[in-house]
């Protein structure tokens, strides 16, 4: 805690803004490292039951099973392994490559709450009904202005603090960054109804008639409608009805399938949106603050969520002195690309579902004939959309896994991601290496490839390749290892890596 405490400022390693998903695993994750963090959210201390998001996609979910959550997770919701587009075709997720070969439909809410249990037990401190309404930093640390529920002001002291305070981010305005885009389209409703008649797809986007509709299952027996119809252009706070939702449906689905008892509804406008930086000095950006996309494929909440995936170990490994300040950059290289990517294809969903023009209708004949003779580019789209196929770039001359995503491999131990579980790097080797692997850091996980691989691959605390080697040589994976975990021993840190670094 030396160089950030200020006489008259209460101080901690890390305060995180905003107490949605994002927020919640990034706090939980630093908790768990022994980082020293503060949540302040202004909302009350509850979990409402309505939510925005609603999708679990494959590679999120692999991340909570690092975190030991998924199984869970996976009990309280509703798996689907298919989605029909436009009315034709069919997208499958049972080909995916990982133990979460499906979408989990499960409210944020849900989601929620066991994220909010983990950083309770693992110490994270909340204040709740508190208000950021500015912060300053300096080369030591950050201070946050603070307004609590009774107007009283305070101050608070942190080396980093980080925005995960949504759409509207106080964090991003206070250190000065625009939030370029536009929005996509407008008057989209939101209802949460029961059906009469259930649909013959468990996931359903229709767009016929200048009108869309995704249609999905809770799992609790209600169904999420978003739904937009062209020349509705209301404003954000006129009140939906049943009505307007019924109609909306039977323009893009033919039918309505008696709709009845909405519990929810909603009208806003789908923004597309990215900050330029995800980092300014100490202070950085996550989840919707960072960047807001269109709900088409539902990867809002995954991607905040994997961005706070990314962010924690680094923030935890430079706090501990285990990386240079420099490591905190590879964030924005990392994340950046994957915001703007997903920005993109939940926005070319869109697009095409809206199509009204001849040409544009043309466009999404054509990709809708592609993916449907094309099982390449079927898969390739499916796993995008499910995060799994995002990797991160590596420098040149490395292993050809540097920088992707690790597989759940079985182990001599068990599973890759129950070996992550400890939110440290983890160095899987051949069987019979590990006798001329000793003095190694102790916040390292050394386990072995359950078959007859002879490989070594030296995984991140998030599931990536940081490093691989074709062979087990003792010597390149000591050089690897202190590289990455012991700089101040080895010299400097590696920003984009060393042979197979950061990627």
């Amino acid at each position: 805690m030396s160089g950030i405490e200020r006489q008259g400022d209460e101080s901690v390693e890390v305060v995180v803004v905003g107490s949605g998903p994002t927020g919640l695993l990034l706090a939980g994750d630093l908790a768990a490292a022994g980082i020293s963090v503060t949540v302040v959210e202004k909302r009350p201390r509850r979990i409402g039951n309505l939510s925005r998001a609603f999708v679990l996609h494959a590679r999120t979910l692999e991340q909570l099973d690092a975190r030991g959550l998924a199984e869970a997770l996976e009990e309280k919701g509703r798996r689907l392994d298919r989605m029909k587009l436009f009315g034709r075709l069919t997208v499958r997720f049972d080909a995916l490559p990982s133990r979460f070969n499906h979408v989990l439909m499960l409210p944020q809410y849900e989601v929620e709450k066991p994220l909010l249990a983990r950083a309770e037990k693992a110490g994270v401190r909340f204040l709740h009904e508190t208000e950021l309404v500015g912060l300053d930093q300096d080369v030591d640390g950050v201070t946050l202005h603070l307004l609590d529920r009774d107007g009283a002001s305070r101050t608070l002291r942190a080396a980093y603090a980080v925005g995960a305070d949504g759409l509207r981010s106080t964090v991003r305005e206070s250190i000065g960054l625009s939030f370029p885009g536009r929005s996509v389209i407008r008057s989209v409703v939101l209802a949460d109804v029961r059906l009469r008649e259930e649909p013959t797809d468990p996931l359903t986007l229709g767009a016929v008639g200048g009108a869309f509709v995704f249609l999905a299952p809770f799992g609790d027996g209600y169904y999420r409608v978003i739904g937009w119809r062209r020349g509705r252009a209301a404003a954000t706070d006129e009140p939906v009805t049943l009505d307007e939702v019924r109609e909306t449906t039977r323009l893009a689905l033919g039918r309505d399938f008696g709709m009845h008892d909405a519990r929810w509804l909603s009208r806003f406008h789908s923004d597309e949106r990215q900050a330029p930086a995800y980092r300014v000095g100490r202070v950085f950006l996550a989840g919707d603050a960072a960047h807001v996309h269109t709900p088409a494929g539902g990867q809002g909440m995954n991607t905040g969520l994997q961005d706070a995936a990314n962010l924690g170990w680094k923030l935890a490994a430079v706090l501990r002195g285990r990386a240079r300040d420099e490591l905190l950059d590879t964030y924005q290289e990392e994340r950046h690309p994957v915001g703007r990517a997903v920005l993109r294809s939940s926005g070319a969903i869109v697009r095409l579902a809206v199509a009204a023009r001849p040409w544009t209708r043309a466009a999404r004949a054509a990709l809708t004939a592609v993916l449907g003779i094309s099982p390449f580019a079927r898969a390739q789209a499916v796993a995008r959309l499910s995060g799994i196929a995002y990797a991160y770039r590596a420098p040149r001359g490395s292993h050809r896994l540097t920088g992707r995503r690790a597989p759940d491999h079985a182990l001599t131990e068990g599973r890759l991601y129950e070996a992550l579980r400890a939110g440290q790097f983890v160095l899987v080797t051949p069987k019979g290496t590990a006798p001329g692997l000793t003095g190694l850091p102790e916040a390292l996980t050394l386990a072995h490839w359950a078959d007859a691989r002879s490989d070594t691959v030296l995984v991140r605390p998030d599931g990536y390749v940081a490093w691989a080697d074709d062979e087990a040589d003792v010597s390149r994976i000591r050089d690897a290892v202190n590289r990455w975990m012991c700089p101040a021993a080895f010299g400097p840190a590696p920003v984009r890596g060393s042979r197979g670094g950061l990627g």
